[in-house]
């Protein structure tokens, strides 16, 4: 059979027995008839073409500057076509078995430097602290609060917001948190985040469950309006809206720890990790810092090209 009849019989199987839509369909065909076409350029068949030829396949994908995730989905295609070959009892093996998928690097997370976090930090308390209307004044005290939870632990938004008040323990020292899967773990807060807890928190009804309270059906603060307090704060104090949002504290607080030395281990549990690949992105973040200085304020570098 030729290469076209192949990949025909291939195709009318995902669309007959898998049920693949006309995209889906039009997709395989343009990244099938390309491999092919590779594959008969190299004086080989679909039948006969090895690991070695599929490798350099997405070798020569990459040099065009096909993206990790175009080249993954090619690469998709490719096996299932030879698991149908396999399958089909027309060859007797599979060449993509063991070739590894072209990965994306992930995106380094946007992180605000100490001096950024500090000045967001006391503008929220000096509103916080400001004589206001008490509505103003109690909306100022819960955003204080919120970020100097935040910078302190790292949690996550959803995990912030939705705190209850008995999640403070041992007189505010530190919180229990319910994070992804239903995980608890104990996180310590520093003494200025202890003291915002204790403030605010003097500052609810006794019938109140959520340490923020809101009228909505969840019944505490929404992330949305947290966003867009804080937002409004980082342009107030001259840092760019667009830089700062919950996640971005979460950053700082796990880059700038492990600036400062801590365990890569700590940090994955105070972040509530569970693969310490996750973690590993922060210190991505402090090679491009290093990176970045050396070749801004090294005295040879701008004579080496």
């Amino acid at each position: 059979m030729s290469e076209n009849h192949l990949v025909g019989a291939f195709l009318e199987m995902m669309s007959a027995e898998r049920g693949a839509a006309a995209n889906t369909i039009a997709a395989y065909r343009r990244d099938l008839a390309d491999y092919s076409g590779h594959v008969t350029g190299r004086g080989q068949t679909l039948l006969t073409a090895d690991r070695d030829l599929v490798t350099a396949y997405l070798d020569r994908l990459r040099l065009e500057g096909l993206s990790a995730a175009s080249s993954a989905r090619r690469l998709s295609a490719i096996r299932q076509l030879h698991k149908f070959l396999c399958a089909e009892g027309l060859r007797g093996d599979d060449p993509t078995r063991i070739v590894a998928s072209p990965k994306s690097r992930r995106p380094l997370p946007k992180v605000l430097s100490v001096a950024e976090v500090d000045r967001l930090l006391a503008m929220a308390e000096a509103e916080a602290a400001a004589p206001a209307r008490p509505d103003k004044q109690a909306a100022a005290l819960r955003l204080y609060c919120l970020l100097e939870l935040l910078y302190a632990t790292g949690l996550r938004v959803s995990e912030l917001v939705s705190l209850r008040r008995n999640a403070v323990m041992r007189d505010a020292s530190f919180l229990t948190v319910t994070g992804k899967g239903r995980k608890e773990r104990i996180v310590p807060l520093n003494d200025r985040a202890r003291d915002a807890v204790r403030t605010w928190a003097g500052t609810l009804e006794k019938s109140d469950i959520f340490l923020f309270p809101a009228n909505g059906a969840e019944g505490y603060l929404s992330r949305q309006v947290f966003a867009r307090d804080l937002k409004a704060l980082a342009a107030r104090t001259g840092i760019g809206a667009a830089r700062v949002a919950p996640h971005v504290l979460r950053h700082a607080f796990a880059s700038h720890l492990l600036a400062g030395g801590a365990d890569l281990r700590v940090v994955q549990m105070l972040l509530g990790h569970s693969d310490i690949s996750t973690t590993q992105i922060y210190t991505h973040v402090l090679d491009e810092k290093l990176r970045h200085l050396v070749e801004t304020h090294h005295p040879l570098a701008s004579q080496r090209g």
